[in-house]
């Protein structure tokens, strides 16, 4: 029998909406390590093992040895550029100040001098004051080519080139004056050695503090003591010292042969530099004391001598007409007075200086006999201008024979001769002072390489050990 269909559909089945999958949980991310720490920890890993230790051990030794090297030889290297400046550079230029300083004091005595002998000037005379600003014009080019124009030292150089013409031209006029037999001459002479004593000779002066001060920089500069290379030497030794004790108490080896050979080469540099710079500093030490120093005096009293001469020569010129600010005396004869104190106190110190140098203490002895005998001539001199004999005066300063003229030619000439003497021990000290120091500072690196090459050809004996 059929059946009729149902009128009603049967109700679909709900649709099961199924909630989202959560998202998968991820684990952080690690944090991300500096390259120092994970060299750290290799480096502490590595200390935890024999081998490791030993390669650290290894390492420090080399690099101390190398710093120990590279400190000497940079530091005995300035030393040593110093040392040389001493010799080449800063004493020559000091010297040549010295002269420049000595050719205008000298010139200016030579124009009163043959100013002195009347119109006609004597041809010695004249040939010394040509030579003098000859010498002096030559050595102010020198100085400049050497020094710097906006230091101080450059400053003096270019007013001396300007002053000095100025007052070559004053020393002509009065020549062509006094030919003529004019009394303008005697002025025009006066003015020059006005412009000489206050511009000329106080800027030679100023050339030659400077540099001398330059000189005794130099100086000090050499003789520093190297004390951090010493200091790196010594922990360098110490640091190998070490390594051969422990590995001996750990091998009962006495000797590693890489090891003994850093450290003897090691000890061979910290040796040379201590004693390489005691012989320098020594040697530099006698070359200041015994020749710079004793320049510096003689140089000092050969000047004051010559100012002394051209103010002996001035009071005749000028015939008592520049007094004194007070009015009392002659001018030039109380200048020349505090020039011969000056000039007997600077012989008395550079005996002193020279005492237990036979060569060096004879002129200088000389130079001082001559000075008393100056002074007891000068007094007679002045005596008899003064009982109004001028030409009698005149004879007794300028003359040939037992005039002051004289006796300050033996002064100069004594001086001169003690100034080479010192000239000499000067240069054979410093020059051996800058030879102590020669090949150290490659020696000292040479050496370096050559002990960091042994600590590490020792330390890898060690290692073969452990493969």
């Amino acid at each position: 029998m059929a059946h009729p269909p149902t009128t009603s559909a049967e109700a679909p089945a709900p649709v099961q909406t199924s909630a989202p999958a959560p998202a998968p949980v991820l684990a952080p991310a690690p944090a991300r390590r500096s390259a120092w720490s994970e060299g750290t920890d290799r480096l502490r890993a590595a200390a935890t093992t024999e081998p490791g230790r030993l390669r650290i051990i290894g390492a420090v030794i080399a690099v101390l040895v190398v710093a120990f090297g590279a400190v000497a030889a940079f530091e005995i290297s300035d030393r040593s550029a110093a040392a040389d400046d001493v010799v080449s550079r800063s004493q020559p230029l000091s010297a040549d100040a010295a002269n420049i300083y000595r050719s205008l004091a000298d010139a200016d005595t030579a124009a009163a001098s043959g100013f002195l002998a009347g119109a006609i000037e004597p041809a010695d005379v004249q040939a010394r004051y040509d030579k003098d600003i000859a010498t002096a014009s030559r050595l102010l080019v020198k100085a400049a080519a050497n020094t710097d124009s906006s230091s101080d030292s450059g400053q003096q150089i270019a007013q001396l080139n300007e002053w000095l013409p100025r007052y070559t031209g004053l020393i002509e006029r009065a020549r062509a004056n006094n030919r003529q037999g004019l009394p303008l001459g005697g002025a025009y002479l006066r003015y020059a050695n006005q412009q000489m004593t206050t511009q000329l000779l106080p800027a030679a002066e100023k050339l030659y503090d400077a540099e001398t001060g330059r000189l005794y920089e130099d100086y000090d500069s050499a003789e520093i003591w190297p004390y951090f290379g010493i200091a790196v030497g010594v922990i360098a030794l110490g640091g190998l010292f070490y390594a051969q004790r422990r590995s001996y108490l750990r091998t009962n080896r006495v000797f590693n042969h890489g090891l003994v050979a850093a450290t003897v080469a090691s000890a061979v540099v910290l040796l040379w530099l201590g004693v390489g710079h005691a012989v320098a500093r020594s040697d530099l030490a006698t070359s200041r004391t015994h020749g710079q120093e004793s320049l510096k005096v003689l140089n000092d009293a050969r000047i004051n001598s010559l100012k002394a001469r051209a103010n002996e020569n001035l009071t005749l010129v000028a015939r008592g007409a520049v007094l004194t600010k007070d009015g009392t005396q002659d001018q030039y004869e109380a200048d020349y007075g505090g020039e011969m104190k000056s000039l007997l106190a600077g012989l008395t110190q550079a005996k002193g200086l020279a005492k237990g140098d036979k060569a060096g203490l004879d002129p200088v002895n000389l130079a001082a006999t001559s000075a008393d005998i100056w002074q007891g001539r000068h007094t007679k001199a002045r005596r008899t201008d003064d009982n109004g004999d001028y030409d009698g005066a005149l004879t007794a300063v300028i003359g040939a024979k037992n005039s002051t003229g004289e006796c300050f030619d033996q002064v100069d000439a004594a001086i001169q001769k003690a100034i080479d003497h010192e000239q000499k021990q000067f240069t054979t000290a410093a020059q051996d002072g800058r030879d102590a120091l020669t090949g150290l500072p490659i020696g000292a690196a040479v050496l370096a390489v050559l002990g960091a090459a042994g600590a590490a050809v020792g330390i890898s004996r060690r290692l073969s050990e452990y493969r």
